[in-house]
């Protein structure tokens, strides 16, 4: 045992770090994951454990595992001494005002050794617990979000309750390649079980190499290289790990262990303005910044000049010419580097408008198709309707295309409706998982027949508007109405909260305004009981149990609905778990909404990110704080990243296809195939287990449950953009801007752009306008009256 004033630490025998809490923590919480809990729910992973490491020399695979480690031990520190034929590994953990973290490589012989790989788990505890106590989850469970660079790597390991401090660590000393992932799960849900699913990540940071040998992939960010150890030489790595509060003093820390601090556009639009921002600490210059993208297979390399600020900082924009990814590298005279990765997009009405028609003239079978009506690939789960109701919100905000609203409306009465309800009969959900049904499926076609009822009676071809409304209702009704359901199951699902609450607040107007004043009252009633039940039990954090035992499916919805009826407090509880849920990074791609279910890994879940986003959106509005507003826009980044057809790190897909997930670890240890890839859960078809269930093969298309997060982009940031004041000047969400003497140049990224907001503290003000680019006189900005 080791502590000082900041830390408390344990070193096992066998040299992993056993134990590691902050003084003074109320809910004592051990930041690394404990062999007990694997040992509890059946987990044979403890050659994973924090500090135990893999290491090939000349290809010979050594494992810290196969020896036992020398322990000595100081009032200050730790250090555990491997030692095997040629090399010695030494790991030291020594208390100061940070706990400092050193890893030495020795070559013990008087020749050149070749390291294949070498890496270190860092098993901090992202742990899904098998416990539906959440309140274990909420206060014991991180979620991980690296920043991984060249010199100055940092990784926060966010609590999940965003409160009582999170872990930052941060590369002092060496070079890091990248940070892997590897997963362990237990999913029950072909046995109804639920809660089903509980797991761990257990991540490692990766030295050296890291990848199976000859290796490929189109990811030309990250490092794959192995390294040579000289003669008799000693390599050595250096982080530092120390307690922040929250994202802000995370970064401020950084600065103050010599850290530069890079703020940047993660979203940006071929030909507009890219803006970023650079402070530095005292020790370092910028030598040179370079700009990598790679078009056409050629990768490019151009140079770029910052701007020095009166505050200090420095400020580098920038056009992009060419599609896709783009590193930023700085290069520092004391030879060190950073950088950053954005990416370029097209303009997303295009974004919007390719993936619609692709959607209508590949997916769709039409009348001869082998599941007639349906559009691909064909699913028993809701979310895979997703897809038209994407369709029908960009014939409503875009280019209206007769063709499409039709394919649609078909879909909907002659595949969807007789799909889900034996005989069509909106009371009798058809069981489609055997001897029960989901339903959440029941939201979506909710919200399908909702939005067929926005267009005019000319425009649809076999109802009226109003009959569809009438049906959106009787779904909505089955969806949310414990006494139209006849098992235990269907109760409860009733009762839970889901993605409707995107949308319920518009479907209640509406039916209120054609006099369906019978069915308005019903599904009021059930809204406010439901949504007051979830208020009077947030204490216990209740809804942020699905049939997962911790899910953001849970507590987005949740936090969402709360702020959309009002309930302030509420919400701001449930808030909280979303902003610990979206990341922060240097890497746009790694700022996503926490999920790893679907991917096994670290990931960008298209749906579940972007409802998340948009819950952080609705918690945004509520509660008037932009911490909300950036962390939905970070999250809004990624998912648009899963649409964007022009991608160099991935593979290729066709113009308007999509891909439900995107791997953000590399090397992805459970299938390094997948490792920043984007792909759909088809994929593990050939894995076996709940994949084998789900999925007929492996080669069904990779968007099977994507397009509801759009509509819910298409809400919000796809007609709005933000500018906020600082106290050195504006801010622009979801867009960019240029600055001069007298005044702003805004470019909106919204493809359908409504609104201007301009955010001042607590002060919200509307700017009406549909331009996609704004002059503001600095002299009146915050002058609304003046600038209309």
């Amino acid at each position: 045992m080791l502590e000082n004033e900041q830390f408390q630490l344990a070193v096992a025998e066998d040299g992993h770090l056993s134990q590691l809490y902050f003084k003074n923590d109320p809910y004592h919480m051990n930041w690394v994951i404990e062999e007990n809990y694997l040992n509890e729910v059946g987990y044979n992973d403890s050659e994973k454990l924090f500090g135990h490491f893999d290491l090939t020399v000349n290809g010979e695979k050594l494992q810290s595992t196969r020896t036992l480690p020398e322990i000595t031990k100081t009032t200050k520190a730790i250090s555990v001494n491997y030692r095997f034929n040629n090399v010695s590994v030494n790991i030291k953990y020594e208390l100061d005002k940070q706990l400092n973290w050193e890893i030495e490589l020795m070559n013990e012989t008087q020749q050149a050794l070749k390291i294949d790989e070498f890496g270190i788990w860092t098993a901090l505890s992202y742990v899904m617990f098998r416990d539906k106590n959440v309140l274990r989850n909420i206060h014991d469970s991180a979620a991980v979000f690296p920043s991984i660079s060249t010199n100055y790597t940092k990784i926060n390991a966010v609590r999940r309750d965003n409160q009582g401090g999170n872990l930052g660590i941060y590369q002092t000393k060496g070079e890091t390649r990248s940070i892997g992932t590897y997963c362990v799960y237990e999913n029950l849900f072909f046995e109804n079980v639920s809660p089903s699913l509980d797991g761990l990540l257990f991540h490692k940071l990766i030295l050296a190499g890291g990848y199976p040998e000859n290796f490929k992939n189109r990811d030309w960010i990250y490092s794959k290289e192995g390294l040579t150890l000289e003669a008799a030489e000693t390599k050595k790595w250096c982080y530092a790990l120390a307690r922040n509060k929250d994202q802000e003093e995370f970064y401020q820390i950084g600065l103050e262990l010599a850290h530069p601090k890079i703020t940047y556009t993660p979203l940006n639009v071929l030909g507009k303005p890219v803006r970023i921002t650079v402070e530095l600490p005292s020790n370092l210059q910028i030598e040179q910044i370079h700009v990598h993208s790679c078009e056409e297979h050629e990768l490019h390399k151009d140079v770029l000049n910052p701007k020095k600020e009166s505050n200090g900082k420095q400020v580098i924009t920038f056009r992009p010419v060419c599609l896709g990814e783009h590193k930023i590298v700085f290069s520092f005279t004391d030879g060190s580097e950073d950088f950053v990765v954005l990416n370029v997009m097209n303009e997303l009405a295009t974004v919007i408008e390719e993936r619609a028609a692709y959607i209508c003239d590949a997916l769709y079978s039409g009348q001869a198709g082998a599941v007639p009506y349906s559009f691909e690939p064909v699913s028993n789960q809701g979310e895979s309707l997703g897809k038209l109701n994407l369709v029908l919100k960009k014939n409503l905000l875009g280019k209206l295309d007769l063709e499409q609203v039709r394919k649609v409306e078909e879909s909907a009465v002659r595949y969807v409706r007789p799909k889900w309800f034996v005989d069509g009969d909106f009371t009798q959900p058809q069981k489609l998982y055997g001897d029960f049904y989901r339903c959440m499926d029941f939201e979506y076609i909710g919200h399908l027949f909702y939005l067929l009822s926005e267009f005019e009676d000319g425009i649809l071809q076999l109802h009226t508007s109003e009959v569809y409304l009438s049906w959106a209702a009787d779904v909505f009704d089955l969806r949310v109405n414990p006494e139209l359901h006849q098992d235990s199951r269907g109760k409860e699902e009733a009762q839970m909260l889901g993605v409707y609450f995107l949308y319920i607040q518009d479907l209640l107007k509406k039916l209120k305004r054609y006099g369906l004043t019978e069915k308005y009252e019903t599904i009021n009633r059930l809204w406010e009981k439901v949504t007051h039940r979830v208020d009077s039990e947030t204490l216990t954090y209740k809804a942020a149990i699905t049939e997962h035992f911790y899910d953001n499916a849970g507590f987005g919805p949740t936090a969402g609905a709360l702020s959309e009826v009002g309930l302030k407090e509420s919400a701001e509880k449930y808030g909280e778990l979303l902003l610990a849920n979206i990341g922060y990074s240097n890497d746009f791609r790694a700022q996503n909404a926490d999920r790893w279910w679907e991917a096994l890994t670290y990931m960008i879940h298209s749906l579940w990110g972007g409802v998340t986003a948009s819950a952080a959106f609705k918690v945004f509005e509520k509660l008037k704080d932009p911490a909300y507003l950036e962390a939905s826009y970070r999250a809004t980044a990624g998912i648009l990243y899963c649409y964007d057809t022009h991608s160099s790190t991935t593979l290729p897909l066709e113009k308007g296809m999509a891909a439900s997930t995107y791997a953000v670890a590399g090397p992805h240890l459970n299938r390094p195939d997948l490792s920043r890839e984007r792909f759909g859960q088809a994929t593990f078809w050939r894995d076996g287990g709940i994949f084998s269930r789900l999925f007929e093969n492996d080669s069904q298309t990779p968007d099977w449950d994507m397009g509801e997060e759009l509509v819910a982009y298409m809400e919000s940031f796809g007609q709005k953009t933000f500018i906020l004041k600082q106290s050195d000047g504006i801010q622009v969400i979801n867009g960019s801007f240029e600055e001069f003497d007298d005044n702003y140049r805004v470019v909106s990224f919204a493809p359908f752009i409504q609104s201007y907001y301009l955010i001042d503290n607590d002060s919200i003000r509307e700017l009406k306008e549909t331009s996609q680019e704004l002059i503001l006189k600095k002299k009146d900005l915050w002058q609304l009256e003046s600038i209309r």
